[in-house]
C-alpha cells in the first residue's frame, strides 16, 4: 500500500515547490513598463505578469502592476486580459512570488517601495493584521478593490 502512495506523496510534495520555482524572475536590464525603472535592483518589491505565448512584463511594485494591468492599451498594446496566465507579487514577510489575485494589500503604511507609497502585499490575513498594526497601515485590500482611483490616492500620498 505505501509503495502505491508513495508517488502521490512525492508529486505533493514536489508540486509547491515546482510552482514557486517555475515563476519568471526579472533579469538585469529588465525594466518597468509604466516606470521605466529597473527592475532588478527591487527584488523585495518584484511584481509579474505572465501571458499565454510565454511572455513576462516584470514591474518595480504591486502599484505599478495594477496601473499596467488597468490599461493595459497605453502599456501592452495588443495584449488582452484573456490572456494572462498568472499575476505575482513579492510577499513582504517571506520574500516569495505568491499569487496576487489571493494577496491581501495594505495601503498607508510607513513602508515605502521604490516608487514611494506602495501597496504592501501580504500572502493571508493574518499577516496583513500584523503589517496593519507594525507600520501604521490605513486599510487593506484584495486584489479587485485596487482600482484607478486607489491607485491615484495613494500616489498623492493620501492614503
Amino acid at each position: 500500500m505505501f509503495r502505491r502512495l508513495l508517488p502521490v506523496i512525492l508529486i505533493l510534495l514536489w508540486a509547491p515547490f515546482a510552482i514557486a520555482q517555475s515563476q519568471p524572475k526579472p533579469g538585469s536590464k529588465d525594466l518597468c513598463p509604466v516606470c521605466g525603472m529597473l527592475v532588478s535592483k527591487y527584488p523585495n518589491w518584484t511584481a509579474v505578469v505572465t501571458w499565454k505565448n510565454g511572455h513576462a512584463h516584470f514591474f518595480d511594485g504591486a502599484k505599478d502592476m495594477f496601473k499596467f494591468l488597468h490599461d493595459l492599451p497605453k502599456y501592452a498594446p495588443g495584449h488582452r486580459k484573456e490572456d494572462i496566465t498568472g499575476v505575482y507579487v513579492t510577499d513582504f514577510y517571506n520574500l516569495e512570488q505568491i499569487d496576487a489575485r489571493k494577496a491581501v494589500f495594505v495601503i498607508g503604511s510607513d513602508v515605502l517601495g521604490p516608487m514611494g507609497h506602495e501597496l504592501v502585499p501580504l500572502a493571508n490575513k493574518v499577516d496583513a493584521a500584523d503589517f496593519l498594526k507594525d507600520h501604521k497601515g490605513r486599510k487593506t485590500l484584495v486584489f479587485d478593490m485596487v482600482v484607478t482611483e486607489i491607485l491615484v490616492e495613494i500616489d498623492a500620498g493620501r492614503f
